[in-house]
C-alpha cells in the first residue's frame, strides 16, 4: 500500500546537515522507550527517506540518507490503520513477520508516529526500532513518540514559514534592484547661527514599499543583498548630486560592510572627483574588526571623502566608533536632541559632546531639531550645525 498521493514532500534536515535539535529529540525518544534506533523520515511519492537517525545504526543496518519503499514499510501501515503505532514481537506478528523490512533491519519491535504539516497531512515519520521484542512498550510509549513528532512538525512548519518570508523579502529587494527603483531625497544641514545651508544628506526612498527605506534595507541585509542595495543608493545619490548647489557636501549613508566592498569604494572614489562627499556610518551598525574598515577608509580620505558617525549618543557603540574611527563629523542622535531645551541631563551631555568635538577637531551636528527652543538650547551650548524638520524636511532633488 503506497502513501496517499496528496502527501507532500517535506523539507527536513538532511544527512550532511542534520540539525542538533533533531538528533536531540531522536536520542530522547530512544532513551525514554529503551530502543536501539530512532529516525526521522520524509515521504516522497512512493518511498521514505531517512533524513536523521541516531543509535546503533550500523548494527541495525540503518543510515542517514537511505531510502526504502513505502509499500513495504511499517510506517504506511500505521498511517492506514493496518498496524497499531506500537508493534511488539515483530518477527512473530503475522502482520509484520513476512515483510522484507522486518528481516532486513532485524526489527523486533517498533513505535512510530507521523510528522504532520500544518494542514495535518503526514509528511514523514518519527520511528523507533529495536532488535528485542519490546515487552516494555505500551500506550505511554506511543504518546511520547507522538508528542516528539508533533514538536518536530511544529519546528519544520516554523522553519518553512521563515524560509517563505525570506523568499518574499528577497523578491521585494530583487525587484527594486532589477528596476533601479529608488528616488533620492535630500535634507539640509544648516549653520544654526546664520541659517545658511552647508551640506545635504542623501536619503533613499523606494516608491511602493510601505515598510519604508529602513525596512527595505533590513530586508536586503537579511537576504544577503544589503551591499547591493546600498550600492544602488550611492549611485543614485551621486547621479542626483549634479542637481544640487555646487560647493556643498553631500553625505551618503553606508554600513561598515558596504565600505569594505571594492565596488562601493570605486564608486565613491569616482564620485569624489566631482562631488564633495561624506560617508555616514550609523552607530547601530556593528563593527567586529576595525582594522579592515580603517584600511578601506584610507584611500577615500586621501581623495577628500570625509567620515561622519551618525546617531552618536544612542549607545556605547557610538563612543567606540568615534574613538576608533576619528570621524570628521559627529552627529548627535535625535534621542539627545529631542527636548534638550527642557532637560538638564540632555543639556549636560550635549555640552560634553561639544567639548569632545572641539578637542578632537570634529564638526558636531545635531539631528532631529524640530523646534526653535531646541535650536536655541543647542546653540547656547556651542552646537553650531543642525539638521531637522525645523530647517527642512527630506525632499526630492529639484
Amino acid at each position: 500500500m503506497a502513501a496517499p498521493r496528496s502527501a507532500p514532500t517535506a523539507r527536513v534536515p538532511t544527512a550532511d546537515g542534520a540539525d542538533d535539535w533533531v538528533h536531540g529529540l531522536l536520542d530522547l525518544a530512544r532513551a525514554r522507550l529503551g530502543m536501539d534506533v530512532a529516525w526521522l523520515s520524509v515521504f516522497t511519492e512512493d518511498r521514505q527517506e531517512i533524513a536523521s537517525a541516531t543509535g546503533e545504526l550500523d548494527a541495525m543496518g540503518v543510515s542517514e540518507g537511505m531510502s526504502m519503499p513505502l509499500e513495504e514499510s511499517f510506517c504506511v501501515r500505521v498511517l492506514s490503520g493496518q498496524l497499531p503505532p506500537v508493534v511488539t514481537a515483530a518477527a512473530r506478528n503475522p502482520l509484520t513477520r513476512d515483510l522484507a523490512v522486518t528481516g532486513q533491519l532485524g526489527i523486533g519491535s517498533y513505535v512510530g508516529a507521523p510528522v504532520r504539516s500544518p494542514d495535518r497531512r503526514p509528511v514523514g515519520m518519527l520511528c523507533c526500532i529495536s532488535r528485542d521484542a519490546g515487552e516494555q512498550l505500551d500506550g505511554s510509549s506511543v504518546r511520547t513518540v507522538e508528542m516528539l513528532a508533533e514538536l518536530i512538525g511544529d519546528r519544520m512548519a516554523a522553519e518553512e514559514l521563515a524560509e517563505a518570508e525570506l523568499a518574499a523579502r528577497r523578491t521585494r529587494v530583487r525587484q527594486v534592484l532589477d528596476r533601479g527603483a529608488v528616488t533620492v531625497h535630500v535634507q539640509p544641514v544648516v549653520d544654526m547661527r546664520t541659517g545658511t545651508v552647508v551640506a545635504h544628506e542623501a536619503l533613499s526612498r523606494f516608491p511602493g514599499h510601505d515598510e519604508g527605506p529602513a525596512g527595505l534595507f533590513a530586508d536586503a541585509a537579511a537576504v544577503g543583498l544589503g551591499v547591493e542595495l546600498e550600492l544602488l543608493a550611492v549611485r543614485s545619490a551621486l547621479a542626483a548630486a549634479v542637481r544640487l548647489p555646487r560647493g556643498l557636501r553631500l553625505a551618503v549613508n553606508l554600513s561598515p560592510g558596504a565600505l569594505l566592498s571594492p565596488e562601493v569604494a570605486a564608486v565613491l572614489l569616482d564620485g569624489a572627483r566631482s562631488t564633495a562627499l561624506t560617508v555616514e556610518i550609523t552607530e547601530h551598525s556593528p563593527i567586529e574588526d576595525y582594522a579592515p574598515v580603517l584600511t578601506a577608509l584610507e584611500p577615500l580620505r586621501a581623495a577628500g571623502v570625509r567620515l561622519s558617525i551618525d546617531d552618536a549618543g544612542a549607545g556605547y557603540a557610538s563612543l567606540r566608533h568615534i574613538l576608533r574611527l576619528c570621524p570628521d563629523t559627529i552627529k548627535l542622535d535625535i534621542a539627545l536632541v529631542s527636548g534638550v531645551d527642557t532637560d538638564p541631563a540632555r543639556q549636560a551631555m550635549t555640552a560634553a559632546m561639544v567639548a569632545f568635538a572641539a578637542e578632537t577637531g570634529a564638526r558636531l551636528v545635531a539631528e532631529g531639531i524640530e523646534t526653535p527652543a531646541e535650536r536655541d538650547a543647542l546653540v547656547a551650548r556651542g552646537v553650531r550645525y543642525g539638521q531637522g524638520h525645523l530647517f527642512g524636511r527630506p525632499a526630492p532633488v529639484g
